[in-house]
């Protein structure tokens, strides 16, 4: 049971330096131009297109079909009615294709919603805005994109009344689209004229450093409480059926900072 326990430290170890990791800024690619900076947006978007490739088979099918039966009943298509055919395919095709596309969110729906749905709208609407940005904030919205990803996982069955939620709601949906529009109100050749010791475009680049950091420490606060209940749970589940010596074990392992639980009420495996 030993192994089992320095297991379950290595694993604890590893999950809180992948939290730094994250904190220092993360270790992604810049995403290329045109590609979703997150996961929530690309299933968005990965769902537009099943269901317009779905419309498209349906549409095509229905005509192909409404034509075989139109020449068993009625007679032969010969060339118009082929041709006819050719053209209502082609046009359902083209039909079809233009419509359904994800449309990008307005800003007052992006704090809208579970958070899924708050991740996956600002994700789309910061990658409708990424090409109008100089290229650091380009690449501080695509470290946005990932953070968001990460940020939506632990805010899943969180409720609306929690304090962590309106939080996200505040800082996702108002401060990040803001910081942005501000910036666009710009003229273009004004952007890059200093203005207070400043430029625009180094504003823009420091308000988002600082929304990035934010949206970071959300993130890790939330999971670091799920990383302790994990590492109670664990260390309860190797005394409750490892005996006296897994509890030993756990007085001798490196320390975690995650205080033991009162085992002393708990039966163990071996006194049933």
């Amino acid at each position: 049971m030993a192994d089992s326990t320095r297991e379950s430290e290595r694993i604890l170890r590893e999950a809180k330096q992948s939290l730094a990791v994250q904190r220092d800024g993360g270790t992604h690619r810049p995403a290329p131009r045109g590609a979703s900076i997150g996961r929530a947006s690309a299933e968005v978007k990965t769902k537009a297109l099943l269901k317009r490739v779905r419309n498209i088979a349906l549409a095509v099918f229905a005509i192909w079909v409404g034509a075989g039966i139109f020449s068993a009943v009625v007679g032969p298509l010969l060339f118009w009615g082929l041709m006819a055919t050719i053209v209502a395919t082609v046009v359902a095709v083209g039909v079809f294709a233009m419509t359904g596309k994800v449309k990008v969110p307005k800003r007052a729906e992006l704090k809208l919603g579970n958070p899924a749905q708050m991740v996956a709208r600002t994700e789309l609407w910061l990658e409708a805005q990424r090409p109008a940005l100089p290229a650091p904030a380009q690449a501080l919205v695509d470290q946005l994109g990932v953070q968001l990803d990460a940020l939506g996982l632990q805010l899943k069955g969180l409720g609306d009344n929690e304090p962590a939620m309106a939080e996200v709601r505040e800082l996702v949906g108002e401060y990040i689209p803001e910081t942005i529009d501000n910036y666009r109100k710009i003229p273009a050749h004004l952007r890059k004229e200093q203005h207070a010791g400043k430029t625009a475009d180094e504003r823009l680049v420091e308000s988002l450093t600082k929304l990035s950091g934010e949206v970071d420490r959300v993130t890790r606060r939330l999971a670091e409480g799920a990383l302790d209940d994990l590492a109670i749970k664990s260390r309860y589940l190797e005394y409750r059926y490892g005996g006296s010596q897994a509890l030993e074990d756990m007085r001798e392992a490196p320390d975690t900072g995650v205080p033991l639980p009162d085992f002393s009420a708990i039966p163990t495996g071996k006194e049933r």
